[in-house]
């Protein structure tokens, strides 16, 4: 596919955005076909987790100015026909996403590393927000991700004064579970990845929506939710198979079903 590459390790899809002469900074294009993979993984019941990365020397360096005029004259319409979806697919897919971040993640790029469910990070990776050096304010999620991520102040800081942030300083955040060399960038990645996909994958998802729905709800309702939630989780396959292994004094076998 155009744009991203698709690769299989077991039961872990890889996406690599894969247009390193530009720092796999966004274009529609790209951004369409990331969107399209992510749905064509997921649609894959033997893919259990996915891992994004970019090509090259940066994950992404956000939006690519020469192709702005592609998103037409109505920018917000623009942004949520050709971005928006690949956002989508990945903040709701159905299967944990580990995000690889190599090099620079810029911008839209940053928000795009967001997006994910956790971010491994190579020891020369750094983020910076960048938009108001040039007059403008966060998009593509930023204001919605970050602070949820590391807090108002820090956000803040972060995209008010433009400052770089370090993969070891995003760690220490909170923004990065794992900082690594970077030859071992996608070992490690894919490490977890493969942990989180020898896991029970709906209740790990349905975990992802709760956490998602706990921002807009009371404590009482979220409470409530839970329990919803869990009177259909437990009737799982892999329900069943963790409280047989636990009684059985077993490591479970989960097939994500």
């Amino acid at each position: 596919m155009a744009g991203v590459k698709q690769a299989r390790d077991g039961a872990v899809g890889i996406l690599t955005l894969d247009e390193p002469a530009s720092l796999n900074a966004m274009t529609p294009d790209l951004l369409g076909a990331l969107a399209a993979a992510v749905a064509e993984m997921s649609a894959d019941e033997d893919v259990r987790a996915l891992v994004l990365t970019g090509a090259g020397r940066g994950f992404c360096s956000g939006q690519n100015l020469k192709a702005a005029g592609a998103l037409g004259e109505d920018l917000a319409a623009g942004v949520m026909r050709f971005y928006w979806p690949a956002f989508k697919a990945l903040r709701e897919c159905r299967v944990p996403v580990v995000v690889a971040v190599n090099g620079v993640a810029a911008g839209g790029g940053f928000s795009l590393a967001m997006a994910g469910d956790m971010i491994v990070a190579a020891r020369s990776a750094s983020f910076i927000q960048v938009f108001s050096r040039i007059a403008l304010v966060p998009d593509l999620g930023s204001t919605w991700l970050l602070p949820r991520l590391i807090g108002r102040q820090r956000a803040l800081e972060l995209m008010l004064l433009n400052e770089p942030l370090t993969a070891e300083r995003a760690q220490e955040i909170g923004l990065v579970r794992q900082v690594v060399d970077d030859a071992k960038l996608m070992e490690e990645a894919l490490t977890l990845a493969r942990r989180l996909a020898d896991g029970p994958t709906r209740a790990l998802v349905a975990t992802r929506a709760l956490i998602e729905e706990s921002e807009h709800t009371s404590y009482e309702a979220q409470f409530r939710r839970e329990i919803e939630l869990q009177a259909t989780i437990r009737t799982s396959a892999d329900a069943i198979e963790g409280r047989k292994a636990f009684v059985e004094k077993r490591k479970a076998k989960f097939t994500g079903k």
